[in-house]
């Protein structure tokens, strides 16, 4: 049950986290994935077509919750040490765990990724789209890791 809990408000956190940083950062990164003259349009679905964006809104919360299950049955072995971390080491655990593995050294090549700095085209690495996205992965990190450390453990 206690297993079942910590997923289930992982999920929570994970998607309003996800949810936050994604709303603030579409505010600077539109350009990355929306218009004719956005930088992925060849890797990425079109935001700006009606079908393809109902598409994503309907799988967006099946994802997330796919996603947030499997990092939290990562962390069950590992679950009794978290909680007898003081405040602020959970804080930098979990904001850094996300920050680190599931973002900025993650095997999936991207702009804000080690393996995408190696493997991308250079018109996909650019800086102002590392920049961008990187402030998104921050964002989600650090509020994931401020609620994480409140509610979650």
């Amino acid at each position: 049950m206690v297993y079942l809990k910590f997923s289930l408000l992982f999920f929570v956190i994970h998607f309003i986290c996800y949810m936050a940083a994604g709303v603030i950062d579409l505010q600077f990164a539109g350009k990355l994935y929306a218009g004719k003259e956005r930088l992925y349009r060849h890797m990425m679905r079109d935001l700006d077509d009606k079908k393809e964006s109902t598409r994503i809104a309907r799988l967006l919360i099946p994802s997330q919750l796919i996603r947030a299950l499997l990092m939290s049955v990562v962390l069950y072995p590992i679950l009794p040490f978290l909680t007898g971390l003081s405040f602020g080491m959970q804080f930098l655990f979990m904001s850094s765990l996300m920050l680190v593995y599931a973002d900025f050294s993650s095997a999936v090549p991207f702009s804000n990724t080690i393996e995408g700095w190696v493997y991308l085209k250079k018109e996909y690495v650019q800086k102002n789209a590392f920049w961008t996205i990187l402030l998104e992965s921050i964002m989600y990190s650090l509020l994931f890791g401020l609620l994480s450390a409140w509610i979650l453990i």
